[in-house]
């Protein structure tokens, strides 16, 4: 989950939902919040019926409402309708449910969590623990994992400072110091382990041991690219080789006490369990 797209949860029922940066408001997938509400068994036929009749009766905010693409359950990214918090209210004004209330003190909360991880940036860090935990996660893990997510950010951070902006660029540097790290790129990595769809992050399905040598190679290469400052694309792709190179060495000496590969098709956690929106 990046802080422009999350998984919200009501009643630990998930909610997806994007940040626009630009407009400073959260949108809601309005489907999520009619099963939320109806526990109707198809969401997405009561919303086509209400935005029927809502449109119909002249109703302004059904046809505000945006599409934007989502990560659908099957894990294809779907176009969806979404609405902003004050669309919603209206929304669920048409919708008898005695959740009704509760939900919109929940929306309230939501915008004004926000407002706080803008000011301290550490309560989105405890949030996203608390919600690994629901997942069922142990707190050894989740450490590792939020440390990793830190580590991340402060590379791609240092990427952008070399001018690497487009997420194809970004793509290709991770696959070189996952591929230095581990002998294999996160796609094929990915397929090792049985995960279809863009919402298995791959990272999510990591052990322990997986989840610090992806931090070692990409701490490593975080810190060559700060002191050599490369200024071309194929000067940063080296680095990145390099750095996974340093979590490849200490892998295979690892490896070499354990008597076992590191790299496995183990999955941490059942498939599908958490959408790819974590970095």
């Amino acid at each position: 989950m990046t802080k422009e797209t999350a998984i919200k949860l009501f009643e630990h029922r998930q909610v997806r939902t994007k940040w626009d940066e630009n407009k400073q408001k959260w949108y809601f997938a309005i489907v999520d919040v009619i099963a939320v509400l109806t526990d109707s068994p198809n969401p997405q036929v009561y919303w086509r019926v209400l935005k029927k009749r809502l449109l119909a009766d002249g109703n302004e905010t059904v046809t505000n409402c945006n599409g934007l693409k989502m990560t659908a359950p099957d894990g294809k990214m779907r176009l969806t309708d979404v609405a902003d918090t004050e669309q919603l209210l209206r929304i669920i004004q048409s919708i008898p449910s005695p959740k009704a209330e509760p939900f919109k003190q929940w929306l309230a909360q939501v915008g004004y969590e926000r407002i706080q991880e803008i000011e301290n940036p550490e309560l989105a860090q405890e949030r996203m623990k608390q919600l690994y935990e629901l997942k069922g996660y142990p707190k050894e893990w989740i450490d590792k994992r939020l440390r990793g997510i830190a580590i991340r950010q402060n590379l791609t951070d240092e990427w952008k400072e070399r001018g690497i902006s487009t997420e194809r660029d970004f793509g290709i540097l991770t696959a070189e110091i996952a591929r230095a790290t581990f002998g294999v790129t996160p796609a094929e990595n990915k397929e090792l382990k049985g995960l279809t769809g863009k919402n298995n992050n791959l990272r999510d399905h990591m052990t322990d041991l997986e989840l610090i040598f992806t931090m070692l190679g990409e701490k490593v290469t975080t810190e060559i690219s700060q002191t050599e400052k490369p200024d071309t694309f194929e000067k940063n792709k080296k680095v990145a080789k390099r750095g996974g190179g340093v979590a490849g060495t200490a892998r295979r000496e690892t490896e070499k006490e354990l008597g076992r590969s590191i790299v496995s098709k183990k999955n941490y956690l059942p498939q599908g369990l958490l959408d790819d929106d974590t970095k």
